[in-house]
């Protein structure tokens, strides 16, 4: 019993033993907690004090994230890569230490202080201002190595344009740029930031809406130096940009590319030719499958500083330019088709009749050849069209202006003529190509779009060619029944064979794809869909914001009779033998295309050389696809602009395996992974010019 005892007070003895070390502990931690309360209240109180006051948050606005462009077939052709940017946060008195801090940071960003301090000095009511893109990591370490030095400099990283597949689609894609002293008041409207980042072509401008996304802003605080301390957050967060799908097909658009430089640079007439252009577009939708201007530009260049380096490339090349959209030419023989049904429509003449070709054809004191100088004898309209009778033609634009064996109809005066007959003659011609769509503006989604002219000679201006007002035109022969002009009865002939006008490939494009759409004119477009931010838009969950419907502009409500003769001259001119088509490489085309060329004489630096046009579609039964091409200097159709064409149809039918073995389709991802291997994608880096 006593060892039980003894053994319970034992116990009993440690507990209260562990106890009291257990409350001495708790009381050792509180009083050291008072005294150290004690000591940051009184000691070092008035010091925390001034430091807390002097202690600030700095609201800045976050950019945001341009939204993605993609082709149709869901590749990535624009996106944003995130790079470092030095900016300055508008702080009290902060003024006084710009020339200190402009002078430590101008030898290690390599700029000069005069531009870092007027940085500084610009927008002085925004929160900040960014005076240095694309910071590299050792000038990212200077700064924080230097931040006490250095009021106000802190690093944002955020997102900068990025094309990765260089110059594929550059004409298409644009550039973006920074908000400039011209269009500052047009943003600003808008409530853009005034270090926002703009399209300024292409795509990139004409769906800016859509891609620009929204600012946010973040919290800084900033310590008693102007140091930015510590990231307080993001309210709101920046909102990205919606993504973009394109009509373009990726593959078909590169092969494209590859075709048209390739070409070039290996044709005999290389030092003659100023640049080159093909559309390819959908017949059935008008979406654009591929679109080429060559030479090409990398839209990076506008982005990543490099733009300098390649000044003299482009100041003395077109490559600023997207020719298919915005340089007319002359687009020959090729708008024989539309001036063909200008004829049997007006009832000036008939599917059967008839006209001798001898080879030539005099107007006053002038003589018209006809291309092939034997003449091709008694040929009617959709002979004519095969062979690109020009004689036929000739006659055609004569008759129209109802001038018959060299004389004024009726008893009438030149005068009275001129501004009668003359002007129902070639209003009818220009008035049917204008329906095609030729000579306007197509409406494709692309800024920058320049539509055709036409022209007839002047007789008081010693036959020089001047622009000739279609709709004015038109308009006072039906209030007034007359239209005062200086024109010439050569007018007639050269407008009948496409040597007064001038019109764009797209302009082209949208006309044959007309022709082989029966008449139903689509308007062109490259917008596909546009999808919410980050989101594929092949996935299966993609739901689009917005889908491009086809627009028809118009239906021609061409007689079928008319339109199939027309029809078969172009099927026969890529089927038969005696087609310049069949002799400029559409020989044996599985596809059975059908098209015309044209050439015409053009000077180039003063010299006389020849614009090579052709347009055609294919399949001729069943039409998928629509091409144009024009080649400034590459002599005739036959020698540059056919041979593109069929290339380019090969490709697209090649690429859809359809017409062609096996063994000759080509695998779009092969393609594509080929791309920066390619000539196509070399050119403008290395410079090299048409």
């Amino acid at each position: 019993m006593e060892a039980k005892r003894s053994k319970v007070f034992k116990v009993k003895k440690r507990i209260r033993f562990r106890s009291r070390v257990i409350y001495s502990l708790v009381f050792l931690a509180l009083t050291t907690v008072l005294v150290r309360l004690a000591y940051v209240q009184i000691a070092l109180g008035p010091k925390l004090l001034a430091s807390a006051q002097s202690t600030q948050l700095s609201t800045v606005p976050v950019l945001p994230t341009r939204g993605d462009i993609y082709s149709s077939d869901g590749k990535l052709i624009a996106d944003s890569l995130p790079v470092f940017s030095i900016y300055m946060i508008r702080l009290p008195k902060e003024n006084l230490h710009y020339v200190q801090i402009a002078k430590m940071l101008a030898p290690v960003l390599k700029v000069p202080s005069k531009t870092l301090i007027q940085h500084m000095q610009q927008n002085a009511q925004a929160p900040q201002v960014r005076l240095f893109q694309n910071a590299t990591y050792q000038q990212i370490s200077f700064i924080y190595e230097h931040r006490s030095q250095l009021p106000g400099i802190y690093i944002q990283l955020e997102p900068q344009r990025n094309y990765p597949m260089g110059d594929f689609a550059g004409h298409i894609l644009g550039y973006v740029g920074p908000i400039t002293a011209q269009n500052e008041k047009y943003y600003v409207n808008k409530h853009y930031l005034l270090t926002q980042t703009v399209g300024e072509s292409g795509i990139e401008a004409e769906y800016e809406k859509y891609l620009q996304g929204k600012p946010g802003s973040e919290a800084l605080k900033v310590n008693l130096f102007g140091v930015p301390t510590r990231r307080v957050g993001l309210d709101p967060a920046p909102t990205t940009g919606d993504s973009v799908q394109l009509t373009l097909n990726a593959a078909l658009q590169a092969k494209a590319q590859e075709i048209v430089s390739s070409f070039v640079q290996h044709s005999p007439l290389k030092s003659e030719i100023a640049n080159a252009s093909a559309v390819m577009l959908n017949v059935k939708t008008g979406g654009v499958l591929s679109m080429v201007s060559y030479p090409y530009l990398d839209p990076n260049w506008f982005v990543n500083g490099t733009l300098g380096q390649h000044s003299q490339y482009l100041s003395t090349s077109d490559a600023l330019l997207n020719n298919a959209i915005q340089s007319p030419g002359y687009p020959g023989s090729t708008v024989k088709p539309a001036n063909g049904i200008a004829g049997l429509e007006s009832g000036a003449i008939t599917p059967s009749t008839q006209i001798f070709d001898h080879g030539f054809l005099q107007i006053g004191n002038r003589i018209f050849h006809n291309w092939y100088l034997p003449g091709f004898g008694w040929v009617n309209v959709t002979r004519a069209i095969e062979l690109s009778d020009d004689t036929f033609f000739y006659h055609l634009g004569l008759i129209l202006g109802d001038w018959h064996k060299n004389q004024y109809p009726n008893g009438m005066s030149y005068s009275q003529w001129v501004k009668t007959d003359f002007v129902k003659g070639i209003d009818t011609l220009f008035g049917w190509e204008y329906r095609f769509g030729l000579g306007r503006l197509t409406g494709i989604d692309l800024p920058g779009e320049v539509p055709g002219q036409f022209f007839i000679e002047d007789t008081q201006k010693n036959y020089q060619e001047v622009p000739y007002n279609l709709q004015k035109a038109m308009k006072s022969m039906k209030t007034r029944g007359y239209y005062v002009n200086h024109g010439a009865v050569p007018d007639l002939a050269f407008a009948a064979i496409g040597q007064s006008q001038m019109f764009t490939p797209i302009e082209m494009a949208q006309y044959v794809a007309t022709i082989a759409n029966n008449g139903v004119r689509l308007q062109p477009h490259l917008l596909k869909a546009i999808f919410p931010p980050n989101v594929l838009p092949n996935s299966s969950h993609a739901k689009p914001v917005k889908v491009f419907k086809p627009v028809v502009q118009a239906r021609l409500n061409i007689n079928p009779t008319f339109l199939q003769d027309v029809q078969k001259g172009m099927y026969e001119m890529a089927n038969n033998p005696q087609g310049l088509l069949y002799q400029g490489g559409f020989a044996g085309t599985p596809y059975r295309a059908a098209g015309k060329t044209g050439t015409a004489q053009i000077y180039i630096h003063g010299q006389p050389v020849y614009n090579s046009v052709t347009i055609a579609y294919a399949p001729y039964r069943h039409p998928q696809v629509a091409v144009a091409v024009m080649v400034p200097g590459g002599g005739s159709s036959t020698q540059t602009a056919s041979h593109l064409a069929h290339q380019l149809f090969n490709a697209y039918f090649q690429l859809k395996h359809e017409y062609f073995p096996k063994s000759q389709w080509l695998n779009s991802q092969s393609v594509l992974k080929q791309w920066k291997s390619s000539f196509a994608y070399q050119q403008p880096q290395l410079g090299i010019l048409p």
